[in-house]
């Protein structure tokens, strides 16, 4: 038997129904992606498997270097093959890590390939691969249609001029795509070096001139009015830990001109200007009816020489360990104070605060939005099969399971579409499971519908997007 088959991950006849009946035939909508705009607009075709599989995968780098391969071979500058075979090599010693089931899953789907990865290999599937990428199927539309993507959402910066999704909109790609509105600039006033140019920036795409701070908010609404013009319903934010040490617009006027004048912004300073501008975003979603989205508990950049050497998602990034529940709780408590609470959705990246975040998530239920404030999918490290069976008990023993929005590849790359199949698996399995165990109804039209609303119908009737 192939080790990628029908019946992977699914142990029992109940999950095997499940999957096949119910949750393979789902579209995607793939509501939080890193896809670049400009390649879905231009319809990429990608020149080798280097291309659509390697170029920005900081997972694979990890795995590599953990491995003893040289930088050269990861983000450096050996030849697109070189790379490869590196990888290659390296395949092996990833058995239980889910690099081995992704790698093979993705192998599979997209090029038939059923053989188990490995460098004597290396060259025969590179060779094999790259043949088949001449195909109009495997340029980007021909993913999407491929792998029955409804929608995508990108993640882009305000300060974008979203060119490339007004192309997009006025083609013929086979999915929607909707920017999602991700103002990370906004916040570095401890970085004038990046602050400057951004304001520079966003004044020139939104048109605003910015003399002050408030012709600063006034050009983030602007542009949040843009995103909204076309298609944009989602914001989103990655933050090691939640804001909430609250001030005036005066004082956070003060941090802002003291940033733009090239003055030391403090960590207490940037705390309270963080604090107040999240609370300013957030009124902004509600009042739009947009979901927000918040991903917590990361340490990035953790390797100096390696920040310093390569930059920034270069694979240096682990869990963080700060406690998130009370500044969540503030800051939640803040906007439903002031009835301006959107829709959100609360990604965790640190498993032990699983149930803190599920049942915060609970505290604001208004009784009118069902699942208004998700438990996000399993993020980052988290999203491997053990780790999504975390969050999926956490969110089932603490809320609603049946209202969960479902997975998201969270991806850069063209390549990360079958991580819909291993979620929808995953979750198959844990519930086919417990069907047998007695645990849940042996009901498959009432399991299996949940299912489905998992796999695709909660996230469509949740996010409101324009579909």
């Amino acid at each position: 038997m192939n080790f990628i088959h029908d019946d992977f991950l699914l142990e029992t006849k109940q999950s095997q129904r499940l999957f096949h009946e119910y949750a393979a035939v789902e579209p995607i909508l793939d509501y939080h992606s890193h896809l670049p705009p400009k390649d879905i607009a231009e319809n990429r075709k990608f020149n080798d498997l280097f291309e659509i599989w390697l170029e920005g995968d900081h997972y694979k780098w990890r795995a590599m270097r953990a491995n003893g391969v040289k930088e050269p071979f990861c983000t450096g500058d050996a030849s697109p093959f070189e790379k490869f075979e590196a990888f290659a090599r390296t395949v092996p010693m990833t058995l239980r890590n889910p690099l081995y089931h992704w790698t093979h899953l993705e192998l599979k789907r997209y090029f038939g390939i059923d053989e188990l990865l490995n460098g004597e290999n290396a060259r025969s599937i590179w060779d094999r691969a790259n043949s088949q990428l001449d195909s109009e199927d495997m340029r980007v539309w021909g993913i999407l249609k491929k792998f029955g993507v409804k929608a995508v959402c990108t993640t882009d910066d305000p300060a974008d001029d979203l060119r490339w999704h007004e192309a997009i909109a006025k083609s013929d790609c086979p999915a929607k795509v909707f920017p999602t509105f991700r103002p990370d600039g906004a916040f570095r006033v401890q970085a004038p070096q990046m602050f400057l140019p951004w304001i520079e920036k966003l004044y020139e795409t939104s048109g605003v001139s910015i003399d002050s701070f408030a012709d600063f908010l006034n050009a983030l609404r602007q542009r949040h009015d843009a995103f909204h013009e076309i298609g944009g319903r989602l914001s989103d934010h990655g933050f090691n830990r939640c804001f909430a040490n609250f001030c005036d617009e005066e004082e956070a006027a003060g941090i802002f001109d003291k940033a733009r004048e090239g003055g030391e912004v403090s960590d207490l300073e940037f705390d309270r200007y963080a604090s107040f501008l999240m609370v300013f975003l957030g009124r902004l979603d509600a009042e739009k009816g947009w979901t927000k989205q918040i991903h917590l508990g990361a340490r990035r950049n953790a390797n100096t020489r390696g920040f310093q050497t390569v930059g920034a998602d270069k694979g240096f990034d682990s869990i963080g360990d700060a406690p998130q529940g009370d500044a969540l709780a503030a800051y939640l408590d803040r906007l439903d104070q002031d009835g301006m609470l959107p829709r959100m959705v609360l990604y965790n990246v640190n498993p032990n605060e699983n149930y803190a975040f599920a049942t915060m998530a609970g505290n604001f239920m208004d009784g009118e939005i069902a699942g208004k404030i998700q438990f996000g999918s399993g993020w980052w490290f988290l999203d491997q099969k053990e780790a999504m069976e975390w969050q999926m008990n956490a969110l089932s023993n603490c809320g609603l399971f049946a209202r969960f929005i479902g997975m998201l590849t969270d991806s850069r790359s063209f390549m990360s579409f079958p991580r819909h199949e291993y979620f929808r698996r995953v979750l198959c399995n844990l519930v086919g499971n417990d069907m047998v165990k007695g645990l849940l109804p042996d009901d498959e039209a009432m399991v299996g519908n949940m299912v489905r609303n998992i796999c695709f119908g909660n996230a469509r009737d949740f996010l409101r997007l324009p579909l």
